[in-house]
């Protein structure tokens, strides 16, 4: 028996690669995604923090998902992208290793988290998607940015 469904209506997402798995955070939340730039470091701030982006005159902070949800950090490529969300504390950049598509998910295809990962951590996932075999872990992008 599976869980039931989370969403009323139908939802899109912008599709990362994290390591060897994907996740998803609303389209909505995505002002933009650029190439990986210099990111300039700053001093006695938590371990995920990366540092400070310049974009277009403004100062971004930006976070090292990789850092953040204890996942092997990687090294950058081509493919690393940051991906600039707006936050509760506005504008924030966060480093993938890929970002991969841009879907639309139907209300049947999206499922609580099972109960067995949930005790793992799902301080920062709201549900899980399958499209097309994969699984997508979808993020509370909010909980996933706060310190």
């Amino acid at each position: 028996m599976s869980a039931a469904p989370i969403l009323k209506t139908d939802e899109q997402l912008v599709v990362f690669r994290l390591d060897n798995e994907s996740y998803g955070i609303d389209i909505f939340r995505v002002n933009e995604i650029i190439r990986l730039r210099e990111i300039t470091p700053i001093p006695r701030t938590g371990h995920h923090i990366r540092g400070l982006v310049n974009l277009r005159g403004k100062t971004i902070p930006v976070v090292d998902l990789h850092a953040r949800f204890s996942i092997n950090v990687a090294e950058d490529t081509d493919s690393t992208r940051i991906i600039v969300v707006e936050s509760e504390q506005g504008n924030v950049g966060i480093v993938v290793d890929e970002v991969k598509e841009v879907i639309t998910l139907e209300n049947d295809q999206i499922e609580q988290t099972p109960a067995l990962v949930a005790s793992v951590s799902t301080d920062f996932v709201r549900g899980v998607a399958k499209q097309d075999g994969q699984l997508i872990t979808l993020l509370d992008l909010d909980k996933a940015l706060a310190s």
